[in-house]
């Protein structure tokens, strides 16, 4: 029997033809390989630089609102200055009204320069039948009061005790009763004010200390660089 017989020649043609096929594709394949990869990280760096994008887009309407938001404020805090300034001097008066007002009401201490007037009884006149004509009454102290609150006294007091805008005041012979509280002859009556405003009332031609004179009572006033009272919570 006879046997085959092989062309070597062939055989190594195919060899090499297999091997460059092989090689072929494998430089085909990884070509491949990498087209790919690098089609996938160029997609990746697309979408990444795309949500970039997005967010500074969103950023930047986001600033746009914020400065808007901010360029209102601003606005509104001129607006509020601008009548703040137009309205200071009358927030100011209505402060120092205010002020004013609870310190003749006896709700905050009070200060400063004043008066000090003494009522006592006059002397006794034995000739005289009615002792009411030489001592001292409800009526002598409420004239010097009331003139005392009308000539702009920020404050009153007698006999220590301060007085309200509505203080009960009853003279029973030597004693004067104030809000339920009795003090003795002779009465002092203070007042924190203008010391150049408060004497002249007093004194004017026929006024209170011409009267209480007249009614044979025995009034002194004095000066005070300083007088200090209370409020009408701490007595």
């Amino acid at each position: 029997m006879k046997k085959p017989h092989y062309n070597s020649k062939f055989t190594r043609k195919q060899f090499i033809v297999l091997i460059v096929c092989i090689s072929t594709g494998f430089i085909i394949g990884y070509s491949y390989k990498l087209t790919k990869d690098e089609v996938k990280v160029n997609t990746s760096y697309l979408e990444q630089e795309e949500s970039y994008r997005e967010e500074l887009i969103s950023q930047q309407e986001r600033n746009k609102e914020l400065t808007e938001e901010l360029t209102a404020l601003q606005t509104k805090r001129r607006e509020y200055e601008k009548n703040f300034a137009e309205n200071e001097e009358d927030y100011g008066h209505l402060l120092e009204e205010a002020e004013n007002l609870r310190l003749l009401l006896g709700e905050i201490p009070a200060h400063g320069e004043g008066i000090r007037v003494t009522l006592k009884d006059g002397e006794y006149n034995p000739n005289s039948t009615n002792p009411n004509e030489y001592i001292v009454h409800e009526s002598h102290v409420f004239s010097v009061i009331n003139e005392l609150k009308v000539s702009g006294a920020e404050a009153i007091s007698i006999n220590g005790q301060r007085l309200k805008s509505n203080s009960y005041i009853r003279c029973n012979g030597p004693v004067i009763t104030i809000d339920g509280n009795q003090y003795p002859a002779p009465f002092i009556i203070e007042a924190v004010g203008d010391v150049d405003t408060l004497i002249p009332a007093l004194k004017l031609v026929g006024g209170v200390f011409d009267q209480l004179l007249n009614d044979r009572i025995v009034v002194t006033i004095e000066e005070s660089d300083f007088i200090q009272m209370p409020t009408i919570n701490d007595e």
